[in-house]
């Protein structure tokens, strides 16, 4: 999740870890967190909005394979309807998944901190009761397609799968991870007055030495899958037994920490976890229809 690679002019795998959240809700007493100045996103020109199909489940949890499966389909979809020549509007899936780790496609076990055979028991907290999670070896690690190192998806994080033919917006993968980036930034200071932003030579947002979410993505025939998983409400526990993205010597974070630990608590603005995440999810989408130049057409679906 931290380092691009692209396999060839057709198909890629690029990851990083990153951070975001929003909605024009900013309390005067948030925390003004700030890190190192990013460089200038400049967006893709385009006429008009495209049409762009939301998939919002993020107050459901969803297994990591159907998942997986699901976003394989709508590619498969995609590139039918460009075979035959008709429109390919753009979606984008966003939920949470239960406890597991993933892969990327060249990951190294070396970055996994327990025996993959012998995955962790612990006690996490989904929103106001505790359940114990155990992790099945045969579910607790999925090798994936996409770029990047191990990284960790739970309860209290939003998973943003963008599925989008590039060729309507720029063929550029350099260009699609700043702007998932960029997602990310806008988010932060819009919502929460906190300011994140780029580090040169690794993939996604950064608060100090916090890395609040992770970018892994994968690209076919220029239309993408995987994406952004940003840690909000999230136990990162689960983090202590991998090194996430690979990067040594850095932390990860999450969005509720940060407001917790600001003067006053910027945390007690919100009702609950639910409510944070929901706050978080609504600008997590709407920053990605700015940025994408999307016109969001919500879809229900059923897992």
């Amino acid at each position: 999740m931290l380092f691009a690679s692209c396999i060839n002019s057709w198909a890629a795998s690029y990851s990083g870890h990153c951070c975001f959240i929003n909605q024009r809700r900013t309390p005067s007493h948030c925390p003004k967190l700030s890190a190192r100045s990013s460089p200038t996103f400049v967006p893709a020109a385009q006429l008009r909005p495209r049409k762009c199909e939301c998939f919002d489940l993020h107050d459901k949890l969803v297994l990591y394979e159907r998942a997986r499966t699901w976003q394989k389909d709508i590619v498969s979809e995609k590139k039918a309807l460009i075979e035959s020549g008709q429109d390919c509007p753009d979606a984008v899936i966003v939920l949470q998944h239960y406890p597991v780790y993933t892969m990327g496609s060249a990951s190294s076990e070396k970055y996994l901190l327990f025996d993959p055979n012998d995955a962790p028991v612990y006690t996490i907290r989904t929103g106001s009761s505790e359940e114990y999670l155990h992790f099945d070896p045969k579910d607790a690690l999925h090798w994936t397609e996409r770029g990047g190192e191990v990284t960790y998806h739970g309860p209290g994080q939003i998973v943003v799968y963008p599925i989008i033919n590039l060729r309507n917006h720029k063929t550029d993968l350099h260009w699609y991870l700043r702007s998932l980036e960029e997602v990310v930034i806008r988010t932060l200071e819009s919502t929460f007055s906190i300011k994140a932003s780029r580090l040169e030579g690794l993939t996604g947002v950064w608060v100090g030495n916090q890395k609040l979410a992770a970018i892994g993505i994968r690209v076919s025939r220029w239309i993408t899958y995987h994406g952004l998983a940003l840690n909000v409400t999230t136990d990162l526990t689960p983090f202590q037994w991998i090194v996430p993205c690979g990067i040594q010597g850095r932390g990860v974070g999450s969005i509720k920490e940060l407001l917790e630990g600001s003067s006053p608590p910027a945390a007690e603005t919100f009702a609950d976890d639910s409510e944070l995440m929901d706050i978080t999810a609504k600008s997590l989408i709407r920053e990605f229809a700015q940025v994408f130049q999307l016109e969001v057409h919500h879809r229900s679906a059923s897992l």
